[in-house]
């Protein structure tokens, strides 16, 4: 009902408005403390611990973890969450929505992140792999390295740039585990296009590859567990990959040279083709690691993607071909 702006609506109309945002605050309260739980439970289960493991981690009793994890924390003070994060082995993207799923803020300035610890001891190979992200971040296309479990240890801006729109997740960022995030991140879909043929079913049978050659190590037997857990990725792993591999050969399942399709952000590139070229050096071969590299591939009378210096953009309007094969005016 219509009423006067000087006056207001009246008593009872207010009341009602601060019961509705009470409820809705009530249930995103609700929603807020289901994801708290939801984080820890998920990442220590990951790392395949127990919270007997985990209270040993954190010094602290196995009925003090499990308040932990069930939301029963008086307080969630900057000294408990740096600690939590640690014993769970996050990484700085995980550390961050931590604290913001937590306390609705920032970790402190003097957070460490954990994959800092997991750099190479060897002073060498460490130089090598700060002068090697130079060297990709000059590359205008999407590219990280990842070792044989899909851990990710590097990207540049063009592939951050492209998974930007990504939510956050416990255990699935694609900045942290490739295969995690193609897997059992919902917004994977959403930039990976013809996800499960093309992404899913190769990617599954990479990891089946990797799990028979290895089958103790803990990281691939911790995803293994997750993909029992889920009903779909379970009957596409024991009964999917093997028929798409009968059919198509084992080379299908060989990243590089494949060739896929992304949902950019950026429209100027839209729903492009990409082509994907793994490599590795005689450094980066010693430290399990390989470069993934998306080549963006504008499509016929679309601009050319994001250009940066003088790049690939130079590149296309000068021409360029393969040396071995002459233009035609020659």
């Amino acid at each position: 009902m219509p009423h006067l702006a000087a006056v207001g609506p009246s008593d009872g109309l207010a009341r009602a408005g601060e019961e509705r945002l009470a409820g809705e605050e009530s249930a995103r309260g609700a929603v807020r403390s289901e994801r708290r739980k939801e984080i820890l439970r998920q990442r220590r289960e990951e790392l395949g611990l127990s919270q007997e493991d985990l209270a040993a981690r954190l010094r602290i009793s196995v009925r003090a973890y499990g308040n932990w994890e069930r939301g029963l924390v008086k307080e969630w003070t900057d000294r408990k969450l740096l600690a939590l994060a640690e014993a769970l082995e996050m990484s700085e993207r995980q550390c961050f929505w931590l604290f913001r799923v937590m306390v609705d803020r920032d970790p402190p300035p003097t957070w460490r992140a954990a994959e800092e610890n997991r750099l190479p001891e060897d002073p060498a190979q460490r130089d090598y792999l700060c002068d090697y992200a130079a060297l990709m971040e000059s590359v205008p296309y999407p590219s990280f390295l990842v070792d044989h479990r899909w851990d990710v240890a590097l990207t540049n801006s063009a592939f951050d740039q492209l998974f930007q729109s990504v939510r956050p997740h416990p255990t699935a960022l694609p900045d942290d585990n490739f295969l995690r995030f193609v897997l059992f991140h919902p917004d994977a879909a959403g930039v990976l296009e013809d996800h499960e043929p093309a992404w899913c079913v190769p990617l599954l049978a990479q990891f089946a590859a990797a799990l028979a050659v290895a089958p103790e190590d803990e990281g691939l037997r911790s995803i293994r567990q997750e993909v029992a857990r889920d009903p779909f990725m379970e009957a596409a792993y024991r009964y999917g990959v093997p028929h798409w591999l009968s059919m198509r050969g084992a080379e299908a399942a060989e990243m590089d040279g494949a060739v896929r399709t992304v949902r950019h952000p950026d429209p100027r590139w839209g729903l492009v083709r990409c082509r994907m070229v793994a490599e590795t050096s005689r450094m980066l071969d010693a430290m399990g690691l390989t470069r993934i590299t998306l080549i963006l591939s504008a499509p016929q009378g679309a601009p050319v993607g994001p250009v940066r210096g003088g790049g690939a953009g130079v590149m296309h309007q000068q021409g360029a071909r393969l040396r071995a094969v002459p233009s035609l005016g020659e």
